[in-house]
């Protein structure tokens, strides 16, 4: 006989229970989301338990089941049955009751019970059973193999059963095969279901103990995800919040496409740092002029993820905000959180995290933590009957569960528990202020502190200063002292380790050790007490400094991986600089913010504007601000030339007394590697004049090659390449960026070798080489993207763009400067303002001139706010756009302007715009003037992209002076030099192109005119040059007199006649006032006068 009944005495309900045994069939069921049903609608869920337990009762006794006495809390039940179909029966007809609004998931498993006691199960059979329930959703019902197997011909009318697949449970050996109870008048469309093993949870802690207990919380929690999108973890201090946290998103990581990730908010101090710190967890990186919760939320929005926030109860405002943005803008994004209180962001569940129940759970853990220090330790009844006493008065909290089990190794379990007991007595007797759990926590954090040796005590409090955690090579440096040796503090820590007040944390085969945060705490208590927490943390400073520094080192390979290692340890970093400002050490707080430059030139996710970069800023103004005290020279020339860098790379252009200041002190002193340094930044900040940059950075680079300083020669080679290309001198260009590259790749810096890349593409676009340009661009778009890399992206994204734009792709080029335009309002005004500039541009050469009128108005509006450095890379198209609309004279002010104003990589086309207005004009002498010196740039910079406008405009303008034959074979030569490159002639400019060639083919007969063109079409590109400067392009201007001025001297000399100033002429020109300074200089030097009066009288007599 299978089954037999166990008759239990029921007096208390009047009833005698027969509990079936042998083999039965049990079914486990609770209720989906019944807490928050409890929460948002406590009335209508008190009438419909009250109807679900009618149902039961009625349901149970006419489908012959068997409630256990104890089993089953809350909303949860379990049934037993005699045979599997009334199982089965059963459970179809409570899914079918109207018990609405309560969705319950049951599981279903037959097999040979055991008995916990008389009236309750134990056994493989209830947790198979248990485990099914958990994988089912609210209103659905699975069977076991071996239930549906015995069910299949007996099932209730109209029924079926459903294959759901083999799924691996947890903690069950054999994966098993699910089946789905059906019926017309249920639902039976539900989501997946998801395996519990071999999930990859991304950068989740790696635990190296088990978890133990709390299966129905997870259970429940996991249904609460399910259903909302933030659930917070509430509980005191070592509650286990953590670990369960990290628990559930372990097991519910292959839910979310893109994983779970861990984000330990305990070491942020400063609660405008939390978007940074949950950024830089999530694997984003620099990305300078982007606020940084606009970078999470640009890079959440899309995916599918679970994230945990843990530790948010210092932060909680923080929090709140980050919460509110990423649930707002991110819906398949789901945030698992833990605090010591609930956050109270809107749609919040919190849920209370409980104590360990006693009877069961807390003495596992004891027993399990107990075993790894002691192996043969046994829970026999009297050890028992200790463990539940320790676990009581420890509240059932799994951390001071956990310190208590590791003095097992030691004592005995009554030692531990009258210890224990006097602990206690001492903490509550004394001060109050604390919370009761806080003492109880603090209570056996200072017992298990009297326990250890003078030396673990010594290295233990020393470990307080780590701000995040630390590795063995920081413990051996910070830990180490007259007491505690070197050698020693690697068998201390891992005492401290088994002894659960350090926690050791093992990733891609690296370890990392930290104090949980109240141990911390503690900790940093008793470093104070001892009296050498001064030197500790000096020792502390020390070692991070020197860990900063060594990303300034010139080293072979490995910059890239110096870098992530100062990331990782960037809270202690941190640490290391408050020491410093606290502790009134300026010239140690200049070295290490000196130290971290290349971290804070990468920009990346940080507080305030320009991420990392602008907290660098902060860092540099703070340490000049405290310098109340004489520094070393070296130290401050070293800093300001670094502040005067980090400045001019976002933008600024505010540094430039701190430039020539570091300058002036390095000249000085007779340190070479510092000489180039400053050098460096005076280049840097004088970006908007490219002769003087470039003449810094020839000077500094050949300091960083003689004293081999690597890194600082591809920056250096970096800035020269992109400050070369805006001079239009593209051979140079190409050279510096190229060795720069190859320098880079060799250190291992992607963030400079990316540079140059761009900087080689667009020195390959202006060449005329579009192909590889565009190549070139393709692949470092697709590099910087998969690196996070953003301010690379979008610079390449809008060279993309107006590379497409040559190859008259208008689609493809409007679609690339679009992509970049979604991303330029979180990159700053600079990049909108480029934006705007590219969707005027590509407009333009698609013909659509009101568009382009719009964005180059706005681009024009957002330039007025820039400094000059911004403005300088960025071209308007203001004038092209007038005269497309037939305002010559608007036209003509805005092409002046632009001519001044033009970098050389843009003068080619800024002095053909100007000569195709004064055409129009009739000022034919000036738009030659402008054509033929716009082809002496173009030859002289092999800024070749241009050309072909350039020849087509002066071929008419060689026409109108009626040289019909040359105007021809310049038509022809522009027309070869197109197919050669593939450089289209722009929509806005074929209506004059066509009438142009069509009056030069009606001055010729055909045999003249196809013959003059095939001339022209068979000259080199250089030959074409040369055919149109024959007169003109080599004449060399003598080094002074009036005709030695250059173009933008005599506009200067204009505007000085009008009466304005230097501050009205720089406004006029779009150029700084030290620029306009500059050109007097040269003018007068010149022209041999000492006034601006003398000047005007000079240029009256020239006129």
């Amino acid at each position: 006989m299978l089954v037999t009944m166990s008759e239990i005495d029921g007096s208390d309900l009047d009833v005698t229970v027969q509990l079936p045994t042998g083999t039965v069939t049990l079914l486990l069921a609770d209720v989906e989301g019944s807490t928050r049903l409890w929460q948002t609608a406590p009335d209508q869920m008190t009438a419909v338990i009250a109807a679900l337990d009618r149902t039961l009762a009625e349901l149970v006794g006419s489908h012959h089941g068997v409630r256990p006495v104890e089993q089953g809390e809350g909303d949860s039940f379990v049934i037993a049955f005699a045979r599997a179909s009334d199982a089965v029966a059963c459970a179809l007809a409570l899914q079918r009751a109207p018990l609405a609004p309560l969705r319950m998931r049951m599981g279903l498993h037959t097999g040979e019970v055991q008995l916990r006691d008389e009236g309750n199960y134990v056994g493989p059979v209830i947790n198979l059973a248990g485990r099914l329930r958990s994988l089912a959703h609210g209103g659905q019902t699975v069977l076991s193999a071996t239930t549906s197997d015995l069910v299949i011909d007996c099932l209730p009318p109209d029924a079926w059963l459903t294959e759901l697949g083999a799924l691996q449970l947890r903690d069950i050996a054999r994966p098993e095969r699910v089946t789905q109870l059906c019926h017309p008048d249920i639902r039976n469309d539900f989501p997946s279901m998801f395996p519990t093993e071999g999930v990859d949870a991304h950068n989740l802690p790696i635990n190296l103990t088990s978890f133990v207990g709390r299966a129905g919380q997870i259970d429940e929690l996991r249904g609460l995800l399910r259903e909302n999108r933030l659930v917070t973890l509430t509980g005191a201090g070592g509650a286990g919040k953590t670990r369960l946290a990290s628990e559930i998103a372990a097991r519910s990581a292959a839910e979310f496409s893109d994983g779970a990730w861990f984000v330990d908010l305990a070491p942020v101090t400063d609660p405008e740092r939390v978007s940074e710190v949950v950024a830089r967890m999530l694997g984003l990186p620099d990305q300078p002029g982007r606020p940084t919760m606009d970078a999470l939320v640009g890079f959440l929005r899309g995916r599918r993820m679970l994230v945990v926030l843990d530790n948010c109860e210092h932060l909680l405002d923080a929090c709140a905000a980050v919460v509110t943005a990423v649930l707002g803008a991110c819906p398949a994004v789901q945030l698992l959180t833990t605090s010591r209180e609930p956050i109270r962001a809107a749609g919040e569940i919190a849920w209370p995290v409980p104590s360990l129940a006693l009877a069961d759970e807390a003495l596992e853990l004891f027993a399990d933590r107990a075993r790894q220090v002691r192996p043969d330790f046994h829970l026999g009844d009297d050890a028992a009957a200790s463990v539940v006493e320790i676990c009581q008065r420890l509240d059932g909290m799994p951390l001071a569960i956990e310190l208590a089990a590791a003095r097992a190794r030691a004592l005995s379990l009554k030692e531990i528990r009258d210890s224990l007991h006097d602990r206690f007595r001492l903490l509550t007797g004394g001060a109050r202020t604390a919370v009761r759990r806080q003492q109880t926590l603090r209570a056996s954090v200072d017992w298990s502190h009297t326990l250890l040796s003078a030396a673990e005590r010594q290295l233990f409090r020393r470990l307080a200063v780590f701000v995040g955690g630390f590795d063995l090579d920081a413990a051996h440096a910070v830990g180490g002292g007259c007491e505690v040796h070197r050698y020693e503090v690697l068998d201390q820590l891992g005492l401290l380790v088994d002894k659960s007040l350090v926690v050791a944390e093992t990733s891609d085969g690296e370890t990392r050790y930290r104090l949980l945060e109240t141990v911390r705490q503690y900790a940093s208590e008793k470093l104070s007490e001892s009296g050498e927490a001064g030197e500790v943390r000096g020792r502390h400073r020390d070692f991070y400094t020197a860990l900063a520094a060594r990303l300034d080192e010139p080293v072979a390979a490995g910059h890239q991986a110096d870098r992530a290692t100062v990331e990782a340890e960037f809270d202690n970093v941190r640490a290391a600089f408050a020491w410093s400002r606290e502790n009134a050490d300026v010239t140690q707080a200049m070295r290490l913010v000196s130290a971290l430059q290349p971290l804070w030139l990468t920009g990346g996710s940080g507080s305030g504007p320009w991420g990392r970069a602008g907290e660098g800023l902060s860092w540099f103004a703070a340490v000049f601000d405290e310098s109340v005290t004489p520094i070393a020279p070296a130290v401050q020339a070293r800093a300001l030339a670094d502040w005067a860098v980090l400045d001019a790379a976002v933008g600024a252009a505010t540094a430039i007394d701190q430039a020539h200041q570091a300058l002036a002190i390095a000249r000085s002193l007779d340190d070479p590697a510092l000489l180039a340094r400053a050098l460096f930044a005076c280049g840097s900040v004088a970006i908007d004049d490219p002769g003087a940059a470039r003449s810094y950075f020839a000077e500094a680079l050949a300091l960083a090659r003689e004293t081999g300083d690597a890194w600082m020669a591809c920056n250096i080679l970096g800035w020269r390449a992109y400050t070369a290309y805006i001079d239009g001198e593209l051979v140079e260009a190409c050279a510096a960026a190229e060795e720069g590259q190859t320098l880079a790749d060799r250190i291992g810096d992607e963030f400079v070798s990316r540079h140059c890349r761009w900087s080689l593409s667009l020195a390959e676009l202006l060449k005329g080489d579009l192909a590889a340009g565009l190549a070139r661009l393709d692949a470092l778009i697709a590099d910087a993207d998969a690196a996070h890399d953003m301010l690379r992206w979008a610079n390449s994204q809008l060279s993309l763009g107006f590379g497409l734009m040559y190859t008259g792709d208008w689609i493809a080029a409007r679609s690339a400067v679009e992509e970049m335009r979604k991303l330029a309002a979180e990159l700053g005004p600079v990049h909108q303002a480029l934006a705007e500039s590219g969707i005027a541009a590509t407009s333009l050469a698609a013909g659509d001139i009101d568009e382009a009128a719009v964005a180059d108005g706005a681009a024009r509006l957002l330039l007025a706010g820039l400094p000059v450095t911004a403005a300088v890379a960025i071209a308007s198209p203001a004038a092209e756009i007038c005269f497309a609309r037939g305002d010559v004279v608007a036209a003509r002010q805005l092409a002046d302007a632009a001519v001044i104003r033009a970098p050389g990589c843009f003068r080619t086309r800024e002095l053909t715009t100007r000569a195709r207005v004064a055409i129009a004009q009739g000022d034919l002498g000036l738009a030659d003037r402008d054509l033929h010196t716009a082809l002496g740039f173009a030859a002289r910079g092999g800024t070749i992209m241009d050309v072909p406008n350039t020849l087509e405009c002066l071929a008419y303008l060689t026409h109108l002076r009626g040289s019909h034959r040359d105007a021809t074979r310049l038509f022809g030569a522009a027309a070869a030099i197109r197919q050669r490159t593939g450089v289209v002639r722009f929509k806005v400019h074929q209506d004059d192109y066509d009438g142009s060639v069509l009056a030069v083919r009606e001055a010729l007969n055909d045999n003249e005119f196809d013959t003059a063109w095939a001339e022209g079409a068979a000259l080199s590109t250089d030959e074409a040059i040369g055919y149109a400067q024959r007169g003109h392009g080599e004449r060399k201007r003598p080094s002074s007199g009036w005709a030695s001025l250059t173009p933008a001297e005599l506009d200067v000399v204009r505007l000085v006649r009008e009466g304005l100033g230097n501050k009205d002429i720089a406004t006029r020109l779009f150029v700084s006032p030290r620029t306009v300074q500059t050109h007097l200089t040269h003018i007068y030097s010149k022209v041999g006068v000492t006034s601006r009066m003398q000047l005007a009288q000079e240029a009256a007599r020239h006129d």
